[in-house]
């Protein structure tokens, strides 16, 4: 008798772990298996020899020694195997439902006009006699940015947010006021016109305010729904109605007023309520009931969401709703703070009830600085504004104070929680959302926001921005360059009032020219900016003009529309 021994392929192909045995796991073995095994060994051993010799060949008697041994070692085996087969399927279950899930959601809550040292986890909260503690715990559990930085007032922040670009590149350089021109393009792409292009759900609640056109509303700017106040105006435009009749200068109804309005995507406007100080007062929680009413259904249907909520708290007049006032120890802006605070915990509440948590990018941010001297009076007997923190300046202004703002950024088990100092400005979002969801960048215009994805996700410390330009209207007035911040033109209070006694910071500002030189500051050394260290540290100057010479450069191919202008003329 001669045999062919069976290679290590052959064996398990034909032997116990060959196809008849893959059809029989979890069943009995018993003989049926055994007798397979059997007939395999003695049919290869009655093929001629070729090349082994004969004491290659097991006689009859070994092989059923061997067959006997795996018969007593199959229970385990059989076992082993259908464990393996079940891990092997839960991790492509797991697999394929990574892969369903591996573009995150992003949750983007905009405050308005909250100032560096209001939230607690910049230094406010319980010191401030109004306690954050949702925003404080979401800080806690992100990234903390200690050096975020934005646009002097509300429309340039929101187009900067947007559009990843400077907003005098989309004419938007000043606040957006209903009845003038300032109006977002219809040719700029957003970031939900990015991440609709991706794959995403897209809405807004809240507050648009970057220009009334039907081409700039935001169901025509990528968003899929909007509710909210119409998107030319900001939050005290109630006011109007009563201000018209208290001076007599104009009569307006309240048909006529201001309303809430919501769209679908490329539908006109619809009409929802008037917009009163009573809906004023709890409109965030509207916006937040639209908002986890998107995400629901968002989660039923399987697919990425892109989240706008940007909320009315701290903007003036800070109105809370009734189960707020006198929440907090300082007044209506605080009692407002506190509100914001507890509106950021209950959409977070919803995201985690919903099993999104995980999946989901939630942003914290403040638009610009808070509110300056103007707006103190509606809080009555206490000022209706925040803290700039340690820095000078206010919104409407172009100092640190103005422009450097709270921002907190959570994506569990991708961001590890932590705090930095890297320079982020708000239209670095725009690339880093794209890097991160899928998206493209726009290549036909410049694009000034930049990629800080490996900041987030701990592959850098430092982060990619060193510099960033600041412009009021038509106007390049400020540039910043790592500490150092260099004005083009001398800003500082507006004066009111019997012979100008009375300052004016904020939107009040005054800007006058200067004499060849622009003012340095270092904004560590001295965040008041009360040192012009400008002869003393003339080589700082080199690369923060380098800067300014870079921008300039842009303009050749890609120049600016007309600058937002209200005093010009």
């Amino acid at each position: 008798m001669h045999c062919d021994p069976a290679s290590p392929k052959d064996n398990r192909q034909g032997s116990v772990f060959g196809a008849q045995t893959k059809q029989r796991i979890g069943r009995p073995a018993g003989d049926h298996f055994g007798a397979a095994s059997r007939r395999s060994g003695i049919e290869r051993c009655s093929r001629p020899q070729q090349e082994h010799p004969a004491s290659a060949c097991p006689d009859l008697e070994t092989v059923e020694r061997r067959s006997m041994t795996w018969l007593k070692l199959w229970p385990w085996t059989r076992d082993a195997l259908a464990i393996g087969a079940s891990l092997i399927a839960q991790s492509l279950f797991v697999g394929a439902a990574f892969a369903q899930q591996s573009t995150p959601n992003i949750l983007f809550i905009l405050a308005d006009n909250i100032g560096y040292g209001d939230i607690g986890a910049y230094g406010g909260g319980e010191l401030r006699g109004s306690p954050t503690p949702r925003i404080d715990q979401l800080a806690a559990e992100g990234l903390r940015l200690t050096q975020f930085l934005v646009e002097p007032s509300c429309t340039p922040s929101r187009a900067a947010l947007m559009t990843g670009r400077y907003s005098i590149r989309s004419g938007l350089s000043l606040v957006a006021v209903a009845g003038t021109s300032i109006s977002l393009p219809a040719d700029e792409i957003t970031m939900a016109e990015m991440l609709r292009d991706a794959g995403y759900a897209t809405a807004i609640f809240g507050k648009w305010h970057l220009g009334g056109q039907i081409y700039s509303q935001p169901q025509n700017q990528g968003f899929d729904e909007f509710y909210g106040i119409p998107p030319s105006d900001t939050w005290d435009a109630f006011g109007m109605i009563r201000q018209g009749l208290q001076t007599k200068s104009v009569d307006i109804s309240l048909e006529n007023g201001p309303h809430i309005v919501e769209a679908k995507r490329g539908e006109p406007l619809t009409l929802v309520k008037p917009y009163t100080e009573e809906v004023r007062r709890g409109i965030d929680w509207e916006l937040v009931d639209h908002g986890i009413d998107f995400m629901t259904r968002q989660k039923a249907a399987g697919k990425a969401f892109f989240l706008y909520l940007p909320i009315s708290r701290t903007h003036f007049p800070n109105l809370p709703s009734k189960r707020f006032e006198g929440a907090s120890r300082i007044g209506q802006f605080g009692d407002s703070l506190m509100e914001g605070d507890a509106i950021v915990g209950t959409v977070l509440d919803a995201l985690k009830a919903l099993g999104l948590e995980e999946n989901t990018i939630v942003v914290f941010a403040s638009d610009n600085g808070p509110d300056g001297p103007g707006a103190s009076r509606f809080g009555a007997d206490m000022p209706d504004m925040g803290t700039t923190g340690p820095y000078r300046g206010a919104l409407g202004d172009v100092s640190e104070g103005a422009i450097r703002t709270a921002a907190v950024i959570r994506w569990p088990q991708m961001i590890k929680p932590r705090s930095s100092y890297a320079m982020f400005s708000i239209m670095d979002f725009f690339p880093t959302f794209a890097r991160l969801a899928g998206g493209k960048v726009p290549s036909d215009r410049p694009i000034d926001g930049i990629d800080q994805s490996d900041l987030l996700l701990g592959k850098n410390d430092t982060g990619r921005r060193e510099h960033l330009l600041t412009f009021v209207g038509s106007d390049l007035v400020a540039v910043r360059w790592k500490q150092f911040r260099a004005y083009f033109v001398d800003v500082g209070p507006g004066r009111s009032g019997p012979g100008g006694m009375m300052p004016m910071g904020g939107v009040g500002s005054s800007a006058a020219p200067m004499n060849g030189y622009p003012k340095v500051f270092n904004v560590e050394s001295d965040p008041q900016e009360e040192h012009n260290i400008g002869e003393m540290y003339n080589w700082v100057l080199g690369p923060l003009l380098k800067a300014v010479e870079e921008y300039k450069t842009t303009l050749v191919r890609s120049p600016n529309p007309p600058g937002a202008n209200m005093t010009k003329f």
